[in-house]
């Protein structure tokens, strides 16, 4: 039976190169993008997503209608403003990392909900996974991106939670750091290839289940402390 794929932010970098390497692997991949499709790469796409657009999304999930969705990964995020520091801060960018990295997962999760539970009605099982950092982990104390750390800190901890209350309900969540990826974000100096993030992301989403249900490791299956 073929499994169905939702991914957001798949316009660029990791979440275009996941989409593709999923699409090639045979799954049926759903691709929320806020831009237009420069060149085609196999899937289902809906542009123009921002996931902190609830009317945005709400739009994809009439399109779906009761489709199941086997997988949702919330891989759309941003690195937050140019000012960033504890002792200097913009407020605004610092509230719309917090608006796109920490809310929008939780927004784009309740969204498809149905979906995912019809799916874990076909297969026994559905999974979610985002996509985080490192940066994020409480015991790592360097100051620098603080705005993009906290949001990091906060979508792992919003995870956490919707792992313990969906338990019940066979819908297994993960959070998944995909190393320090040479993308537009991560920057040339970056140690690790985006087809490696994008394959290992891939891997570790679909060996989810229940018994690692509320895990946060890196895109070789790690585990990294929260």
């Amino acid at each position: 039976m073929k499994k169905t794929m939702l991914i957001t932010g798949a316009g660029r970098g990791i979440g275009r190169a996941l989409a593709a390497f999923a699409f090639q692997q045979g799954d049926d991949v759903i691709a929320l993008m806020r831009t237009s499709v420069s060149e085609a790469f196999g899937g289902e796409v809906f542009c123009g997503v921002d996931v902190t657009n609830q009317r945005a999304l709400d739009r994809v999930a009439a399109a779906l209608r009761d489709r199941p969705i086997d997988l949702l990964v919330n891989n759309a995020g941003i690195i937050g403003p140019e000012r960033q520091s504890t002792l200097d801060m913009d407020f605004d960018g610092f509230g719309r990392a917090l608006e796109v990295n920490t809310l929008a997962p939780l927004r784009v999760v309740q969204t498809f909900l149905s979906n995912l539970r019809a799916a874990r009605d076909r297969a026994g099982i559905a999974r979610i996974v985002t996509i985080s950092s490192q940066m994020g982990r409480m015991n790592y104390t360097k100051s620098d991106r603080i705005a993009y750390r906290a949001s990091k800190a906060a979508v792992n901890k919003v995870m956490q939670g919707l792992a313990t209350d969906l338990a019940g309900e066979l819908i297994a969540v993960r959070v998944v750091d995909p190393g320090w990826a040479r993308t537009e974000m991560g920057g040339p100096n970056a140690t690790v290839e985006v087809a490696d993030a994008a394959a290992g992301i891939h891997a570790r989403a679909w060996e989810l289940n229940m018994a690692l249900t509320g895990s946060f490791v890196d895109y070789r299956g790690k585990t990294v402390s929260w």
